[in-house]
């Protein structure tokens, strides 16, 4: 019986609904399957991918602000002010206080119940990969730190409901074997750490972290020259060019990253790779 890969994908900040991540993982179930052996039956039974839609933890709570700021003034960049409360609040909200950290406990509780389900479907030891973007690559990095820090700091008590009292080899993070980043900000979120921080560590025997990121994407920037940690931890830092021709050379680039086949070409054949490597 073959080893099963667990996908999860991370969405970033902005307006997303439940299907943000169909195309994506539609065109992956096909470019994996391409990569596999003849002698492999049914291709797409070998990859179990789910989607982490964390929005509505934020949501309704920006659109409750955007309904308040507006009341009895008259602002100037409507669109613009919308798009820096879809945007930038994500982020703001979602960073912990000292005393204050519900929303950032309510966003891991929905990652650690996505890996829970992952666990069931793909097996309690099934090598992990996360495909993370913008905002997304900073939950991911969060949560997994979390995990392997629980020594020195406990865990919440909604994650630690969820993963319960002997959680599986995938929910501790102890198969995390690809990590995907794209348009990431990780580089501005080091600047919080002395020495720009230590990244996450990959712990499956095959590990892999690449890094896309998009010239003229103003969130994204490289990681491997953070420091000699980074430069360790990510296997490679991918100049892209996603988007369209409306978006491709500006910065709204940032949002091309899904259906882009210089992304979604690598990530399917490093996951192949993945399976190959749990399956020799």
């Amino acid at each position: 019986m073959s080893t099963k890969i667990a996908v999860a994908v991370i969405h970033g900040v902005g307006k997303q609904d439940k299907h943000f991540a169909d195309g994506m993982i539609s065109d992956l179930m096909k470019r994996f399957a391409e990569h596999l052996p003849g002698t492999v039956q049914s291709p797409k039974e070998e990859i179990v991918i789910e989607p982490v839609y964390w929005a509505p933890v934020l949501q309704s709570q920006e659109d409750f602000l955007w309904k308040k700021v507006r009341q009895d003034v008259d602002l100037d960049f409507l669109a613009l002010r919308q798009l820096m409360i879809d945007f930038a609040a994500d982020a703001i909200a979602y960073q912990p206080a000292p005393k204050e950290r519900d929303i950032y406990d309510n966003v891991h509780e929905v990652v650690g119940k996505v890996l829970h389900g992952l666990a069931q479907k793909a097996g309690p030891d099934a090598p992990l990969a996360v495909i993370a973007h913008s905002l997304g690559t900073i939950i991911a990095s969060n949560y997994f730190y979390d995990l392997q820090t629980s020594h020195l700091r406990p865990l919440s008590q909604k994650l630690t409901a969820v993963l319960g009292t002997l959680p599986s080899q995938l929910e501790s993070g102890k198969t995390f074997a690809r990590f995907y980043t794209m348009g990431s900000p990780l580089a501005m979120w080091s600047l919080r750490y002395p020495g720009f921080g230590s990244p996450i560590q990959l712990t499956f025997r095959d590990r892999e972290w690449l890094n896309f990121f998009d010239e003229d994407d103003v969130i994204a920037y490289p990681l491997k020259n953070l420091n000699d940690e980074y430069k360790k931890a990510v296997t490679r830092d991918l100049p892209v060019n996603v988007g369209n021709w409306l978006s491709s050379w500006n910065p709204a680039s940032h949002l091309g990253y899904w259906s882009d086949d210089d992304v979604t070409i690598p990530i399917a054949e490093s996951l192949a790779n993945l399976w190959k490597a749990a399956n020799v």
